[in-house]
């Protein structure tokens, strides 16, 4: 789900992504907004248990330090269209996650985190996380893709605790 925030944002831009010359990831540069903040978006190219180097890398090239990074990623421990925005904390089992702390040396990084819910019966996560959408779920992944990129702008725009206040509840 984190690839389908970054394209919402990136069209917000009115960017495409495009190669690095690190060769390992896809960014798009631009503002949200007339006069808003400088913003890279970043999508590592690989497997997503293998994401640490990519935004490692891209943190070094941008200059950008771990404090102000916001990493997008889908979430098992929350229900589906349930979004959660957080600073740091552990990697709760995301592969994704703890590659990226091990390349940066810290998870003190901004998070939001996409609920996509608990696999049914014994469906292994790794499974689960890669299948299509149900029915349902494809009828409300527009809003829930729509609602995640407003989160990620609004925590870049406003900061923590007003996009706390307002996607956490």
């Amino acid at each position: 789900m984190g690839y389908l925030v970054c394209d919402e944002l990136a069209g917000r831009m009115g960017g495409g992504f495009r190669a690095h010359k690190s060769g390992r990831a896809l960014v798009v540069e631009g503002r949200f907004g007339i006069g808003g903040p400088r913003v890279v978006l970043g999508r590592a190219r690989g497997y997503m248990n293998e994401s640490g180097g990519p935004v490692a890398a891209l943190s070094a090239f941008y200059k950008v330090p771990a404090e102000r990074l916001v990493v997008v990623h889908d979430e098992l421990d929350l229900p589906f269209e349930t979004i959660r925005v957080k600073y740091g904390g552990g990697d709760n089992g995301h592969n994704g996650l703890r590659s990226i702390r091990g390349a940066l040396g810290t998870g003190d990084f901004y998070r939001v985190r996409l609920g996509v819910g608990r696999p049914p019966g014994r469906q292994s996560p790794a499974d689960f996380v890669l299948s299509a959408y149900s029915s349902t779920e494809r009828k409300v992944l527009p809003l829930q893709v729509d609602r995640g990129a407003d989160a990620v702008e609004s925590l870049v725009t406003s900061g923590l605790e007003r996009t706390q206040s307002a996607f956490n509840s």
